[in-house]
């Protein structure tokens, strides 16, 4: 691993250099960003360029005053090779190891599952004395959000009611519920389609086409809000507590808890059908560990205990309603900056995430970090190939051995199921040129930004440090986010490639897109686009203070997030088995 002289691993997007006689417009390391710019190398160590837009087969680039000869045609977001490689050569990426070639290729060649295969370097501690140069924060300096602030001195950026089952005999109850107070009370989001549905229904009797596009959706539904400081009404469905082995009640058990005791939760209603594995005396003991001077509203209900299903519901929507109307009486208050909890995750990536969306995320998180703030950076098997990095900057051993052990038990585990993190990307990820798992990782990690690792936080366990912390969950987009809200964040960030309709129900999560062309075809869930990196307008560092300050505005109630419109409330506990 390469480092500059503030001791940073020359990994992040300072480093890039792109090819091109044009100028543009350059980030603050002087680096050119423009469109016209045909490729880039990201290291100068990198034995394979990027191309930022689709180059043909016999064309010639030029680079440094090197000139490459392409032998096939290499689409944008796709890496060719800078050199011969005979089978067996380390390739290099981000200045680390993404692969090994599993055959002879010639320089001009494009990289593909055929001729490369994962490989990554190992890794341990070494004691490097990791030195940060924190960035220029000032602007944000004396910022603020308007959140709502809880007795143990947490803020959030949301108050919502939750409802959880303590096991998933419960959850067609849960819904029944769902329909009837985000109807009633002004949180649904499904109003368009019932009136869509509606007018098909009627067209068919009238004997009309129903296949004609003459049937719109209507307007969003803006049936008015009870309850003016409530944010929204969220639900828990799982399909645990029961069934399965008691570890994995155990560990759902810590998630609710966790849930219960977010910064963004202002009461809860708990329901239980009595014989499961969970139990809700565990549940409550669970919170209360977590926090002992809990004292938020919490309402349980018995479904054995009760006279019937009818009467269940009914008291369950009669208490909750009191219970709104107490929550209901907190306002949003200033706080700090410091008093943000962010998680940092990609899903869905392409061959641009690591340049334009995680670097711009990186940098916000950067930002965040000087300023007194949390990040969380989840997803372990999308770490494997800058393992050594993390490692070098955690602030002590004692976090550099827990995140070594963490990942190799994890690692292991996959191992021993005939799997490994070698299989984590996905077709999807693949086609858009993120090869290996190595190279997919050196990407994904820049979301993290350069700050030392304050902690690592197993499963459920809470972020308590100031900094940036890693967090064990798997690469699965919503177990990932799962984990993250369980951790305490109170906002997500989410980088995209592809297009991801997810988010989660107690952490806003903002949508973040790699590209232009996706921010374009799907505008219904993205909410800020980088894609003007790509077309040399902007810098990471310009970017990424653009999210700090949308993450202000979100935080303070003024912007809603798409994810959060669409009431995408996704929610996967992971049973701590093998998933990538």
């Amino acid at each position: 691993m390469n480092y500059s002289s503030d001791g940073s691993a020359k990994i992040d997007f300072k480093t890039m250099g792109f090819a091109s006689v044009n100028l543009g417009k350059r980030n603050k390391s002087g680096n050119v960003l423009h469109m016209k710019n045909s490729v880039l190398k990201i290291n100068p160590s990198d034995t394979i360029m990027v191309a930022l837009k689709n180059l043909q087969a016999g064309e010639s680039v030029d680079y440094n005053g090197v000139q490459y000869t392409l032998r096939e045609n290499i689409p944008a977001k796709h890496k060719f090779y800078l050199y011969d490689a005979p089978t067996g050569t380390n390739v290099i990426m981000y200045g680390v190891l993404v692969g090994k070639t599993v055959k002879d290729v010639t320089a001009g060649s494009r990289v593909s599952t055929e001729n490369l295969k994962h490989a990554s370097e190992v890794y341990d501690y070494r004691g490097v004395k990791y030195q940060w140069k924190p960035p220029d924060a000032s602007k944000f300096r004396n910022a603020h959000f308007l959140g709502y602030h809880r007795s143990d001195g947490r803020v959030g950026t949301a108050n919502y009611w939750l409802f959880m089952p303590t096991v998933f005999c419960e959850n067609r109850n849960l819904d029944v519920i769902r329909e009837v107070l985000q109807d009633e009370l002004g949180y649904s989001v499904t109003e368009k389609y019932k009136s869509f549905t509606r007018d098909l229904i009627i067209s068919m009797q009238e004997g009309t086409n129903t296949k004609e596009p003459a049937i719109p959706l209507s307007s969003a539904y803006n049936r008015s809000r009870i309850f003016k400081n409530v944010d929204g009404i969220r639900f828990l469905n799982h399909n645990g507590g029961c069934g399965g082995i008691r570890q994995d009640s155990t560990v759902l058990g810590k998630l609710l808890a966790a849930y219960a005791n977010h910064p963004n939760v202002g009461g809860i209603t708990i329901l239980s059908l009595g014989c499961q594995h969970l139990q809700t005396t565990e549940l409550m003991d669970g919170i209360k560990k977590l926090n002992p001077a809990f004292e938020k509203p919490v309402y349980v209900f018995e479904q054995q205990q009760s006279q019937s299903e009818e009467q269940l519901i009914q008291e369950a929507i009669r208490k909750t309603f009191e219970g709104l109307a107490k929550i209901n009486q907190f306002e949003r208050k200033p706080a700090s900056l410091d008093k943000l909890c962010i998680g940092v995750k990609c899903g869905g990536s392409d061959g641009f995430s690591g340049i334009t969306a995680n670097p711009a995320v990186g940098y916000c998180a950067d930002l965040l970090v000087s300023l007194g703030g949390k990040v969380l950076l989840a997803e372990f098997p999308e770490l494997c190939g800058v393992e050594q990095e993390l490692v070098d900057r955690s602030v002590n051993e004692s976090v550099a051995r827990k995140f070594i052990g963490l990942m190799k038990d994890y690692e292991a585990s996959a191992l021993r199921a005939g799997s490994g993190f070698h299989m984590n990307p996905s077709p999807g990820n693949i086609r858009d040129g993120l090869i290996t798992d190595a190279m997919k990782s050196a990407g994904a990690a820049k979301k993290a930004g350069n700050a030392p690792v304050a902690d690592v936080l197993d499963y459920t366990e809470p972020a308590t440090r100031a900094g940036l912390s890693l967090v064990c969950t798997p690469g699965n987009d919503v177990e990932a986010t799962t984990g993250q809200a369980a951790s305490g964040a109170t906002l997500i960030l989410f980088t995209t490639g592809l297009g991801t309709p997810t988010g989660n129900p107690v952490s806003p999560t903002i949508k973040i897109s790699s590209n232009t062309t996706l921010a374009r075809r799907m505008p219904d869930i993205i909410d800020i686009d980088t894609g003007s990196i790509i077309e040399g307008e902007k810098t990471p560092e310009e970017m990424g203070e653009e999210i700090l300050s949308f993450c202000i505005r979100v935080a303070s109630g003024e912007i809603t997030p798409k994810a959060v419109l669409l009431n995408q409330d996704d929610f996967i506990p992971w049973k701590r088995g093998v998933s990538l």
